[in-house]
């Protein structure tokens, strides 16, 4: 395809970008490469392939559809924009301009503003630019976008589900308490009026986080480390955190730090690989030998951080992973690649270690910690059917 087209779609991904839809360079290219298969003399053809390309939720599809008409409108002179290849222009178009309006969830073409070569939009954005925000990920934020996320991810609100102990103290359970019943019958002449009955004392699981520092994850890294500093002081230090890639380094002591920013300088002074290669496995295994027994106490629920991709020996991912999981009451996987809507589990890392993960989970925006966040408030008090089954074999 040649000519002024392929400039256009693209212009007009950056217009639905600038709306909030998912309308990345590579879903435009997908656009381009469906007008092979579709004809682009019938204006409906192209709008559905547009749209089931750039449209991921229902309420994106009124936006879309105010977005489409209004670039592809026809102007008064009786050109489109779509017209330029076949007339000969070269005309360069000038990107859209973002009219910031006050609050209301509505796209409108502004008219009397804007030629046809500038489509002006008024974006009605009010209470929708935290949502943009919310599902923009990570690598992709801007350094103003970045300071308001690291200011969204400390005031993220974190409780893990409760476990009940093996302690007991007096309350509605049905376990009969003799002995505070025979006391409290001494207050009337030993006439046991009542049965005062206890119950089992309960705490909040401890959350144990493992991530990755390797290369593959630089893009993530910072503010998956704030991530674990908010869950870390927002569960009142019952967060052990240790950081990987071709050793294992505990920071929980370097996390511990009131201010984010020193938390973080410190976490990263004291792992020698950082940004370096990865092993999960060697990792794994010396998490399993050395820390395992120390902080898997009580039902600990293990949070892995990695995108999978591993130079170590496969098999030795897959006992050790294994082995975690049968110490922990669950292990999650947390794969900040895994927003993505193309995104298979290929590699081989991550291949090896799915077989003993509970909860395989996006971690690569905001909406996706705050997923997390009702996930481990609901956290179930059995363990994963699946590895009862295996415990049993």
């Amino acid at each position: 395809m040649s000519g002024e087209l392929p400039g256009n779609i693209l212009l007009f991904g950056r217009v639905l970008r600038g709306l909030g839809l998912d309308a990345g360079t590579a879903r435009m290219l997908d656009v381009v490469a469906a007008l092979d298969h579709v004809s682009i003399g019938e204006k409906a053809d192209f709008y559905h392939a547009a749209r089931s390309l750039t449209t991921r939720r229902r309420e994106d599809l009124p936006v879309f559809d105010r977005a489409f008409e209004a670039f592809w409108r026809k102007p008064a002179h009786g050109r489109t924009t779509r017209d330029l290849a076949a007339l000969g222009e070269k005309r360069r178009m000038r990107p859209p301009t973002f009219d910031p309006a006050p609050p209301a969830p509505d796209v409108e073409d502004v008219p009397g503003t804007g030629t046809a070569e500038t489509p002006v939009f008024s974006a009605r954005v009010g209470g929708s630019a935290r949502e943009i925000l919310r599902r923009k990920d990570f690598a992709e934020l801007t350094a103003e976008e970045l300071e308001r996320v690291r200011a969204l991810i400390r005031g993220l609100a974190w409780r893990v589900a409760d476990r009940s102990t093996r302690r007991r103290r007096p309350g509605d359970g049905e376990e009969l308490d003799l002995r505070r019943t025979l006391r409290t019958s001494l207050r009337h002449g030993g006439e046991v009026l009542a049965w005062e009955r206890r119950e089992r004392r309960r705490r909040p699981r401890r959350i144990v986080a493992l991530a990755d520092v390797s290369g593959s994850m630089e893009r993530y890294t910072r503010l998956l480390l704030l991530f674990l500093h908010a869950l870390s002081r927002g569960l009142g230090g019952r967060v052990e955190v240790f950081l990987f890639g071709t050793r294992l380094t505990r920071v929980t002591r370097a996390l511990a730090s009131r201010d984010p920013d020193a938390a973080l300088a410190a976490a990263s002074a004291a792992v020698p690989d950082w940004s370096g290669g990865t092993r999960i496995g060697e990792a794994l295994r010396d998490f399993n030998f050395r820390w395992a027994r120390r902080v898997l106490g009580g039902g600990a629920v293990v949070l892995v951080v990695s995108d999978g991709w591993d130079r170590g020996d496969p098999d030795l991912l897959a006992r050790e992973a294994a082995r975690l999981q049968r110490s922990a009451h669950r292990l999650v996987w947390l794969n900040p690649l895994l927003g993505a809507a193309d995104y298979r589990p290929l590699a081989r890392g991550i291949r090896a270690a799915l077989p003993s993960v509970d909860d395989f989970l996006p971690v690569h925006n905001l909406a996706s910690l705050e997923d997390l966040a009702r996930r481990l408030e609901r956290i179930p008090a059995d363990r994963p059917r699946r590895r009862q089954h295996r415990e049993a074999r």
